[in-house]
């Protein structure tokens, strides 16, 4: 095997370096964490009772500065972890991506939130409820699925969810159990309506994260003589599929398809037909992509199916049983 008829992948997963720079006094991080409350119960207080109008600049920085010092005052008496420094800081392509899932989600849900005429308010609630919900269930399906054994002796480490490892079946997970609990709170809402208007910014934000997995080089192929492999020198000088490609390029057929129902019945399409088919289409997928991955569950090594298969299954079934049980199509 020529490795020399590869593209070879070395893009260091940081943007830039801001160096360190020292502050001219400690800053508690708990006070920083109790300023921002404060600041948002004083824009509270401050907001105009008309939507146009906009409370006065001077009331804004008043309540930002004032809040964020009041809010030292106690940690001062108290003992508790400071920072003295700020950096080096180092904006990765991985966040990035991150931003960039988020914001096109949310793009996606104000034109279909709009389209169905409720208020951009209802849906900042609910992705406030899906933001917790991916994060919280990609980092538990992480621990619990690929190395339960590990974080059971290390429990402490769980909610270190920036030393890496999120699982995107336990972020399906934690979004679906999201998307139930916006429901049950929301009076005009069904689960399987706001469930349709949500997996099409899922579709594209899995596609980003699965781009900044790339970046990162991550999620890395089985070695492969595919014309198209990649050399991932952070990891070997073996040509490997691009897996994490693929399923970007999934995420976007998802997209399409997903897009297209929602234009044929004229923004209604039937409730749960949009949830189904993105549960059918992506985790069968991600089914068949799987062979082309390296596994992340050690114990499963040699085993005829890896994990992300066992997991991708159900939901599957899933989608099936609700096309056929639950969507109402001359509807």
């Amino acid at each position: 095997m020529n490795t020399s008829d590869y593209l070879v992948w070395e893009l260091d997963p940081v943007i830039f370096t801001i160096p360190e720079f020292g502050l001219p006094f400690p800053v508690s991080i708990w006070g920083l964490i109790l300023g921002f409350i404060l600041i948002y119960f004083g824009f509270q207080k401050i907001s105009p009772a008309s939507e146009k109008e906009e409370p006065e600049s001077w009331k804004v920085w008043a309540v930002i500065l004032g809040s964020l010092i009041v809010a030292q005052i106690p940690f001062l008496l108290i003992d508790s972890p400071t920072l003295n420094s700020i950096g080096p800081i180092q904006p990765r392509w991985y966040g990035l991506m991150w931003v960039c899932a988020f914001a096109s989600g949310y793009m996606i849900g104000v034109k279909m939130y709009k389209d169905a005429g409720k208020s951009i308010e209802d849906l900042d609630r609910l992705l406030m409820y899906v933001l917790v919900g991916t994060v919280i269930g990609a980092r538990l399906g992480h621990v619990f699925f690929y190395e339960a054994e590990f974080y059971l002796r290390n429990p402490i480490l769980i909610p270190q969810v920036w030393t890496g490892g999120l699982a995107s079946h336990g972020a399906a997970i934690g979004i679906i159990v999201a998307m139930y609990l916006y429901a049950k709170k929301t009076s005009w809402a069904s689960f399987f309506w706001v469930a349709d208007r949500v997996v099409p910014g899922v579709a594209i934000g899995g596609m980003f994260i699965r781009i900044g997995n790339f970046f990162n080089s991550e999620i890395v192929g089985i070695p492969t003589d595919v014309p198209w492999a990649i050399i991932f020198t952070r990891i070997d000088m073996l040509p490997r599929h691009p897996s994490m490609l693929y399923e970007a390029i999934l995420c976007l057929i998802v997209l399409v398809v997903l897009w297209t129902i929602y234009k044929k019945y004229d923004q209604k399409p039937p409730e749960g037909s949009l949830f189904a088919t993105f549960l059918i289409l992506l985790f069968g997928g991600r089914f068949f992509l799987e062979f082309a991955k390296q596994t992340l569950a050690d114990f499963l090594e040699g085993s005829l199916l890896d994990m992300g298969q066992l997991l991708s299954i159900p939901l599957v079934l899933i989608g099936i049983w609700i096309l056929w049980k639950k969507v109402n199509w001359k509807r």
